[in-house]
């Protein structure tokens, strides 16, 4: 019996040079999966980032060593096969989210019902996503702003150098809330110092000021912050959260670094009980990805899901954004079709 799962990477294209703390990129290669039973497919997809250990070559080798797992599952076993899917694949977060973002497309196509629906997720309660903005020359910074007027939230992205002139450039040239993500690139006395002159500048949040692992420095530096502090880089899956609360005020769960929507749902749950807030944010992901964390999007505080507007072109129909807000409809599972 063939297994149900197939899959293909793509080339996509960014709009514009992506530059963060950790280097530039202007093409992403996602790999996109299908899981097909009774008639119905599942879409998933994975969005690898180097700096999980994850590319697009070692994603194609977890779902080729996954494939025959699969084979011959009865996926209407849905706890069954997800347990399937993470015991082959343990060190596998992006990969094990395409399968388990196409697993629960495939489920609510079979329910037909939307994801939030299954979910029990309140599609009203859905809050306005950041769209980001990358380390650019202050020319290009100015066109990537005018492209973000509809959204009332920037985040905007600094590195270890031209902190203040990247920020100031931007901020000179629109009143909208702004977060920073500083991608780990500071150290604690620098950082300290950044984010006290960013707090004169209108700035609501700072995500991930330090390296990840500088765990004690996370603890001095938010005994002295006065704006909200939000691992992300520091934080994988639900056992990571419990120790962040120390060094953090908030926590950003990704869909493909904590491998898939049951993992996010364990760690916001988590978050919960530890007293902090929770933003559900992502990598360079089409419409298809983000649409996944959409679904989730009413459950946090605070939403960046802005990495299809990233690419030159989305090759599936995304959920339509409003002024910001993404707007979920009745499509069955995710919602979103290829092109």
């Amino acid at each position: 019996m063939a297994s149900p799962l197939s899959f293909r990477t793509v080339e996509l294209p960014l709009r514009h040079a992506w530059t963060i703390a950790r280097g530039t990129s202007t093409v992403k290669r996602n790999v996109f999966v299908e899981v097909r039973s009774g008639g119905h497919v599942g879409y998933g997809e994975a969005a690898p980032n180097v700096r999980y250990g994850e590319s697009w070559e070692t994603v194609e080798a977890a779902l080729h060593k996954l494939a025959p797992v699969l084979e011959g599952r009865d996926l209407r076993h849905f706890r069954d096969v997800s347990e399937a899917v993470d015991a082959a694949l343990p060190d596998n977060p992006a990969a094990k989210a395409a399968v388990d973002l196409a697993l629960h497309d495939w489920a609510g196509k079979v329910m037909g019902v939307p994801l939030y629906r299954m979910l029990g997720v309140d599609p009203t309660r859905q809050p306005v996503t950041s769209m980001s903005i990358g380390i650019d020359v202050p020319e290009t910074l100015a066109v990537k702003v005018r492209e973000a007027a509809d959204f009332p939230v920037l985040k905007v992205k600094l590195g270890a150098d031209r902190v203040q002139e990247v920020f100031g450039t931007v901020r000179a040239l629109t009143s909208q809330t702004i977060r920073v993500d500083a991608n780990e690139a500071w150290k604690p006395d620098e950082a300290l110092a950044h984010i006290q002159w960013l707090s004169t500048q209108g700035v609501e949040l700072v995500e991930q000021p330090l390296p990840a692992a500088d765990v004690e420095g996370a603890k001095w530096l938010r005994a002295r912050s006065p704006l909200p502090l939000v691992a992300d880089e520091s934080l994988t899956k639900a056992s990571d959260v419990p120790k962040l609360a120390e060094g953090f005020h908030g926590i950003n769960v990704k869909l493909q670094k904590s491998g898939g929507i049951r993992e996010a749902l364990r760690i916001i749950e988590t978050a919960r009980a530890c007293g902090l807030k929770v933003m559900l944010g992502c990598m360079v992901e089409t419409g298809l990805g983000i649409a996944a964390g959409a679904h989730l999007a009413p459950l946090v505080d605070w939403v960046d899901l802005d990495g299809n507007l990233l690419l030159a072109q989305d090759p599936y129909r995304a959920h339509p954004v409003v002024q910001g807000r993404i707007q979920l409809g009745e499509g069955a599972g995710l919602g979103v079709e290829p092109r």
